[in-house]
């Protein structure tokens, strides 16, 4: 059954109906076999002591599996675009992060350094204060600039809410905004605050965004069987660090006695 509701109708919290959008379908298709996992995640590496050995090893590991993409801080776009030119794998790398509360024109400014450096998908922080203060005006204003900004470059935009600082009527009223303005994700969380990406508002985002936009599931997502409740809830788009562990998991699922079966054919070793 398909639930009307405004988006800032308070009792509206559960069995939202994603309208324009297969969820069993989609999930069943990224869990189909082990490239088609990988095609759904977004490799990531954002601690402040990652080094440039990290960095590329992270790329050599996404351009190995095919990742979605790496998502990785501003300071090392460049490395990573020089690394994983011509594999297939974008950059990608977050703005505003992880708090959210820089002016726009910081948010900008650095959005368009990145762009010029390789990044062609930016995870943008909404300005939680401002929406958490009904500034509906300045979330707009903020989110406007940016996914303008991307937009021209030809680069994707996903939106982190920070889900677990909102209340249910925060949720569907960012939602809504971020839709309104164009953005390609929606997307939970930082991982920088708890408690991160829940099936539930996973499932009340895809419910909100139907088939308008994508959604990113990001935050503690660190297991197969966590990746695939985030997929069976509605995300199309997974944020992790744990991207080789959960492929990893998914191919020794997929052997039959000794014997591999196609799910594991043309697995890249190590």
């Amino acid at each position: 059954m398909t639930v009307s509701f405004s988006p800032f109708l308070p009792n509206a919290t559960e069995n939202f109906d994603a309208i324009g959008f297969d969820v069993a379908g989609c999930a069943a298709h990224a869990l189909r076999d082990w490239q088609s996992l990988a095609a759904t995640l977004d490799h990531t590496l954002l601690q402040p002591s990652a080094t440039a050995e990290d960095v590329t090893q992270l790329c050599e590991e996404a351009a190995r599996y095919h990742f979605a993409c790496v998502m990785v801080n501003p300071y090392w776009t460049a490395l990573a675009h020089s690394i994983l030119e011509g594999s297939g794998v974008c950059v990608g790398t977050v703005v505003g992060f992880p708090l959210g509360a820089s002016l726009t024109r910081s948010k900008r400014e650095e959005g368009d350094a990145v762009l010029r450096l390789g990044a062609r998908e930016l995870d943008m922080v909404m300005n939680i204060g401002a929406l958490k203060s009904g500034d509906n005006v300045s979330v707009r204003s903020d989110l406007h600039a940016m996914v303008e900004l991307a937009h021209d470059a030809g680069a994707q935009i996903k939106v982190t809410l920070e889900t677990g600082l909102l209340t249910l009527e925060e949720k569907l009223r960012a939602s809504e905004i971020c839709i309104a303005e164009g953005i390609d994700f929606l997307k939970t969380c930082t991982g920088f605050s708890l408690p991160g990406a829940t099936v539930q508002d996973v499932s009340l985002l895809r419910g909100v965004a139907g088939g308008r936009c994508g959604v990113k599931a990001s935050g503690g997502v660190r297991t197969l069987a966590a990746a695939r409740a985030m997929l069976e809830a509605g995300a199309n788009r997974i944020g992790t660090s744990a991207s080789v562990a959960i492929l990893q998991s998914y191919i020794a699922q997929s052997y039959d006695g000794e014997n591999c079966i196609a799910q594991s054919e043309g697995v890249p070793s190590r």
